[in-house]
């Protein structure tokens, strides 16, 4: 898979040729099953390939069970400078319901340790899991700032068919989500945060001033980008590609030369309705005047005329020619921005 994977970071190369690659991620899966000599073969392929700034950002995304403190020390001495850790949550009954390898104390641990060792440090924690209640959700919150890490990401438990989850719901074993529920604590969590000097920059990210994921912000913000891998995605600003999900397929294809790759030129259409929904989830919201130079006018008259609605609802604002949720229409984004979309001009 290792060769497969700097094979095809090789055979890609003339896609970002005029680009300076700033930031590399591991992510999707478990990256931190890869030796740190895997991690760093991974990391010169790109290198060799393509320019780099003098400081990227280089992301790993880990499971607190695979963060032991020789991992963490071995990685710290790598180019890795940021860590991404799925807790997803302190609370041993969350972590059984949502079938995590790690428990409680490891969590704890892999922070206590990685702290040490690294000043940029992302936790990823889930909110809205059934019999989780404020008070426990608040105390996730303030375990999580307690070891002084600057980034959080948090994201609603999404229930996905036919996974053990579902099937517990389905049969009454264990509650269903409750989106109001969830919508409290998607509320909760923007206060703790921003009492910590946290900026709420995207719907799910939040970040100290210098620690915004300069990875992801690139995605909301539209810039093009690489994927490398069974089932990665990249996108160039005009088309989206996607490699296939089957490992043996992708390695036996890339080992013939050719790319296990699906494409998607963007219609207008659907640049438009991508920079909309990018565009409400970040504090940088959508700017009316790009709308109206990349898009046209008739797609501005549209955006003004869907949008009229949810600014007398108090959901979106108007600032300075740029469109942004309110403090209640943050949770609501999604769906906004959805209601917004183009779906018959062109």
């Amino acid at each position: 898979m290792i060769a497969a994977l700097i094979k095809e970071i090789e055979i890609r190369k003339e896609e970002l040729k005029n680009t300076v690659i700033e930031t590399i991620y591991f992510g999707g899966g478990t990256p931190s099953v890869l030796s740190v000599n895997e991690i760093q073969q991974l990391i010169k392929a790109v290198y060799h390939n393509h320019k780099v700034v003098e400081h990227p950002e280089i992301t790993l995304e880990a499971n607190p069970d695979d963060l032991s403190e020789d991992k963490i020390i071995e990685l710290s001495k790598s180019p890795i400078n940021r860590l991404s850790i799925g807790v997803q949550s302190f609370f041993e009954k969350d972590l059984k319901l949502m079938n995590r390898a790690h428990n409680s104390e490891e969590a704890k641990k892999s922070l206590s340790l990685a702290t040490q060792y690294f000043d940029n440090i992302s936790v990823d924690l889930i909110y809205g899991i059934p019999d989780c209640t404020n008070k426990e959700w608040k105390q996730n919150i303030q375990i999580a700032l307690s070891f002084g890490v600057p980034h959080i990401s948090s994201y609603a438990l999404t229930v996905e068919p036919k996974t053990a989850l579902a099937d517990f719901i389905k049969k009454g074993i264990i509650k269903n989500v409750d989106d109001d529920k969830a919508q409290e604590q998607f509320n909760i969590l923007i206060d703790e945060l921003t009492n910590a000097n946290f900026v709420h920059y995207e719907t799910s990210n939040f970040g100290k001033e210098n620690f915004f994921s300069r990875n992801n912000s690139s995605y909301w913000l539209g810039k093009s980008y690489l994927g490398i891998g069974p089932s990665a995605h990249s996108f160039d600003g005009k088309q989206r590609s996607w490699n296939l999900r089957n490992n043996t397929k992708y390695i036996k294809s890339i080992q013939q030369n050719q790319l296990p790759i699906e494409r998607e030129i963007l219609s207008k259409k659907d640049r438009y309705n991508e920079y909309v929904m990018t565009g409400l989830r970040t504090i940088w919201g959508v700017s009316l005047k790009k709308i109206n130079t990349d898009f046209g006018n008739k797609y501005l008259v549209y955006l003004e005329s869907q949008s009229k609605k949810y600014i007398e609802q108090e959901l979106l604002y108007i600032e300075n020619q740029v469109l942004k949720t309110t403090q209640k229409g943050k949770f609501l984004s999604d769906g906004i921005a959805s209601d917004l979309f183009m779906l018959n001009l062109e």
